[in-house]
């Protein structure tokens, strides 16, 4: 009697976990079709889902951005833990776009340590250095446009450039933006300053072309 007790009750809570889809509506036994029919269903969708390769060694990752080159050690780590060839990539694209902006920010302030430090060999010194960009920043605050001030004194270069037209006459500011004499206007310059050529490649030609066309406009 105990035992007929006990297996109606494991019998009522099994039918209990059951989805009522898997039960009849009128009278509450299960529908074996039913299942069956869902459990085949399951097995074709697992059975068409990505599979990772045979091997860690079969991945295919994608480096263009030439930031770092596929590691076999991160690879087999991947297929360890069952990764596809589709989500393996996506790890590797997801650290990428996460380093390049990381590695520009670290880019930008080395080279902007370096630029501040040819800038005080330059001038003498830190103190030196410390008074002539005091000046440099009134001058160009009440010289020149915001932008203009901001890309010069970007660069070691730029800040020679600044530094010439505030030792020399009064700034001629040429506020139409047009060419003086046939040079560049202003906004030809200040979109060059944008060009990689002047920003990363510091190509001494490309700089001293717009170092010349800002002395033409502002004055030597």
């Amino acid at each position: 009697m105990s035992d007929n007790l006990n297996d109606q009750k494991d019998e009522n809570l099994l039918s209990a976990d059951i989805p009522e889809k898997f039960k009849d509506s009128k009278t509450g036994e299960l529908r074996l079709d039913m299942m069956v029919k869902s459990y085949k269903e399951l097995e074709r969708r697992l059975s068409q889902m990505p599979k990772p390769p045979k091997s860690h060694e079969d991945y295919c990752i994608i480096c263009d951005h030439g930031l770092f080159k596929p590691d076999e050690q991160v690879n087999k780590r991947l297929h360890d833990m069952g990764f596809t060839q589709e989500q393996a990539q996506t790890v590797y694209d997801l650290a990428a776009e996460k380093m390049i902006p990381m590695i520009h920010d670290i880019a930008t302030d080395y080279n902007a340590d370096r630029e501040v430090e040819k800038l005080i060999n330059h001038f003498g010194g830190a103190q030196q250095w410390k008074e002539i960009s005091r000046q440099l920043l009134a001058f160009g605050q009440k010289s020149l446009p915001a932008d203009v001030l901001d890309n010069l004194s970007s660069s070691y270069e730029g800040v020679l450039a600044l530094y010439r037209m505030m030792k020399g006459v009064e700034p001629k500011l040429n506020r139409n933006n047009s060419a003086i004499e046939g040079g560049l206007g202003e906004k030809e310059l200040s979109s060059m300053m944008r060009d990689p050529r002047y920003w990363r490649d510091k190509d001494p030609a490309f700089i001293a072309k717009v170092t010349q066309g800002f002395q033409n406009i502002y004055g030597k």
